[in-house]
This record gives C-alpha cells, structure tokens and sequence, in this order.
C-alpha cells in the first residue's frame, strides 16, 4: 500500500513540476520519509526518478521543437564544471544563510514570473550572446546548486525568462539540463542506498506519466502567460517549504 501511495504521489508532484522544468526531487524525498521509506533509499530513488521523468518530458518537448538547443549545452557544462566548486566550499560557508539568501532569491524570482514582461522574446537566444548568457546562467546554477544542495533548475528558469525567453521554452531547455544534474546525484548517492524494486515498479510508473502529462500541458494546453504564472507559484511554493525546513 505505501509503494501505491508512493506513486500517486509521484504522478502528481511530477506533473506539476513538470509545468516548472524542475525535478520533484525537492519535494518526493520528505513525503518518501513520512511514508517511512529509509532516507537513503528515499533521495537515491527521488533522483533517479528526477532522470527518467525529464527524460520523457524532454523527449516530448524535443519534438514540440522547444528545447533551445544551442543554449541548453553550454548552461550544462558550465553547470557540472562549476557544481563539484560549490560543493567543496560548501563545508566553509555556513549553509543556512546562504539557503535564507536564497529564499529571497526564490521570491524575487517568482514576483518577476508573474509581474515581469520581457520585451523582445527570444531575442536573447540569437547569435553569439547565446554562449555567454548559457555560460553565465550554468555557471551560476552549478556552482550555486553544488553550494547549497538545491537543484539549478529553480535558479535557469527565471533567470532564462528574465532575459526575454519564452517561458515555455526556459522550462523545457531547464528539463534536459535537469537529466545530467539528477543522474549526477543519483550515481553519487546509489551506493548510500539500496533501491527498493516494489517502490521503483509503482514510482517510476508514476514518474514517467508526470512527466508526460506535464510536458503535454506546457506543450499542448497552456500559452506561455500560463506557464510563467505556473512557475510564479512553484517557485513560491519552493520558497516557502525550504523556510520551513530551516526553522522547523
């Protein structure tokens, strides 16, 4: 009953995501503890079901032609150069108010979601700017991903929407990135803990249709005000379970 639990829960915390082009990782991990699956096993599985639901969605919005290609590769190197940086000075930085620092952060990027209008979009994704804003904005996401244990995608999409790209194009390029940076985590994590094939068999299932129903939304159903209104509230929502976790 707790691996039908389980994939309910995913289904649902992967299609709105989704909508956001991040993983649900965030948020699958402590609803996997409160179901009383071990942590390690927990984080090991979220991750891996980060992958694969990405995997799926971005094959769909691949086909939509709404991954921004040539701005998707450098924003993923730059990313896994610069994550191992911020995670080994991690251990000198006190975290929790680098994680305050970043909640504002979090609020500030959703009030720009749903108040902000870029003029001129998709401008920004022409010519040679492209390398250096996606070197730029990977960078900054690693590095600060590394650094606080937070996952980057939450830090590409509104900085992408901020410069003038279409929100559903920002959410489906984050959705690529977003498969190497949580099979990263997962591969560093596997050996921590062992995967339970009755809670894969039903979250995975969950994961995949997620992942599927969330893509079709953003690619099918929603007009790009929609979306950026949708990735407002996620990131609020972000913001407000990651001050919970730091003063509970």
């Amino acid at each position: 009953m707790i691996e039908l639990y389980a994939g309910l829960v995913t289904l649902t915390a992967t299609t709105v995501l989704t909508l956001a082009g991040v993983g649900a990782a965030f948020i699958l991990i402590p609803i996997y503890l409160a179901l009383g699956i071990e942590l390690h096993t927990a984080m090991s599985t979220a991750l891996l079901l980060n992958s694969i639901a990405m995997t799926f969605a971005s094959f769909n919005f691949a086909r939509e032609r709404l991954i921004l290609w040539r701005l998707a590769l450098p924003i993923l190197i730059a990313a896994t150069i610069l994550s191992p940086l911020g995670a080994y000075l991690s251990q000198y930085v006190p975290r929790n108010d680098l994680l305050v620092l970043f909640v504002l952060f979090l609020v500030f990027a959703a009030s720009m979601m749903l108040f902000y209008k870029p003029k001129n979009e998709d401008k920004q994704n022409r010519g040679g700017m492209q390398l250096a804003v996606g070197t730029g904005v990977g960078a900054l996401a690693g590095f600060l991903g590394g650094l606080l244990g937070v996952g980057g995608g939450n830090i590409i999409v509104p900085a992408l929407v901020w410069l003038g790209i279409e929100a559903r194009k920002a959410s489906a390029t984050t959705s690529f990135i977003v498969i190497f940076s949580s099979l990263a985590g997962f591969l560093g994590r596997a050996s921590l803990g062992q995967l339970d094939s009755h809670l894969l068999v039903f979250t995975v299932a969950g994961s995949i249709g997620g992942a599927i129903l969330g893509s079709w939304l953003v690619s099918k159903k929603l007009k790009n005000q929609q979306v950026k209104i949708a990735i407002g509230v996620i990131l609020y929502f972000i913001a407000i379970k990651m001050t919970y976790d730091l003063f509970r």
